[in-house]
């Protein structure tokens, strides 16, 4: 059941200019990996959807944030303190991989900038499943940290710099992508590319019931 409660902020630390990740105390909250939370300071009104970025094993909880121009929740907790308080909603939604799938298939990821935070919580979580992550960003120092992956499993897609994976977006990766019928592909980041990247999908023969996506605008 979702639930609201108090968390105290431990950690924040700075993954670009504008890209940081806040770690907070976890107070036992449940959650499944895939799923998110709103999130705001304690005492206002502003809050905001956030996908959960660490583990169902870890004894805290993370987020992955961008901090957006004229965003009143990204740049307030830009400026978060050890010690602050927040007020989060959740856990929601039931974006993820099914139990009875983890083993059987091959998972292929598909992020878009801070769209990759549920599958660093999905492999955080499940370090051995065969997953392929594919990663778009518009340069190469938004690869989110990516030493967290199997470098083998990493597929780095920038859209304004060469970089050695693939120059370009993860449309015109996919576009050249072999499929094969085991594979499920799992979507996050905005609604263009998850538009896109659906009907690439479908046009290379995937059913539609293996393409789970979840929608960041």
């Amino acid at each position: 059941m979702a639930t609201s409660k108090d968390h105290t902020v431990t950690q924040i630390r700075f993954l670009t200019e504008s890209s940081f990740v806040l770690r907070f105390s976890r107070d036992n909250m449940q959650f499944r990996t895939g799923q998110h939370i709103i999130v705001g300071l304690k005492g206002e009104m502003d809050q905001r959807e956030y996908s959960i970025y660490s583990g169902e094993n870890d004894d805290h909880l993370e987020i992955l944030v961008k901090e957006v121009s004229n965003g009143n929740i990204s740049s307030k907790l830009k400026h978060c303190k050890q010690g602050d308080i927040l007020q989060v909603n959740g856990p929601f939604g039931s974006f993820g991989i099914e139990t009875f799938y983890r083993n059987s298939h091959k998972h292929i990821f598909i992020a878009t900038g801070t769209g990759i935070s549920p599958f660093h919580s999905m492999v955080r979580t499940w370090p051995d499943i065969n997953y392929t992550l594919i990663h778009g960003v518009r340069f190469s120092n938004e690869a989110y940290e990516r030493s967290e992956y199997d470098p083998s499993r990493y597929i780095l897609c920038t859209s304004k710099e060469n970089n050695p994976d693939h120059k370009g977006r993860v449309t015109s990766f996919l576009a050249k992508f072999r499929v094969t019928s085991d594979m499920l592909f799992y979507l996050c980041g905005n609604g263009n590319m998850t538009y896109e990247v659906y009907h690439i999908l479908r046009d290379k023969g995937v059913p539609a019931e293996n393409i789970i996506s979840e929608v960041y605008f």
